[in-house]
């Protein structure tokens, strides 16, 4: 894989993730409101989004497995911040539509 392959794979990631978080923000601005109607099906986006960015770092990692000495580039090195924050974006979603679910069924 080349240089230009891995910047493409960041791009695709930082898509994807960028994509995954704007689900991720409305569904919290949505929760805090009290509208829970849309939750699933941006959660589906959402993760939907985070699997295609997941594959896309796992064609890097699959070609380092197999022994290809890869030119890691800040393109690629910013896609996978992206993802790993979007992940952890997604975990403190699910526990903020908890919440407010909790409050608005009081």
């Amino acid at each position: 894989m080349n240089k230009e392959e891995l910047q493409m794979l960041g791009f695709e990631i930082v898509a994807y993730a960028g994509d995954a978080r704007s689900s991720l923000l409305t569904i919290i601005k949505e929760a805090r409101a009290g509208n829970f109607e849309n939750v699933a099906s941006l959660m589906a986006d959402a993760e939907e989004n985070l699997n295609l960015a997941h594959n896309a770092q796992t064609k890097c990692l699959a070609a380092e497995a197999e022994g290809e000495n890869l030119d890691i580039g800040f393109i690629f090195v910013h896609g996978q911040d992206h993802l790993m924050t979007t992940i952890l974006l997604k975990e403190l979603t699910e526990n903020f539509v908890d919440l407010y679910k909790e409050k608005y069924n009081k």
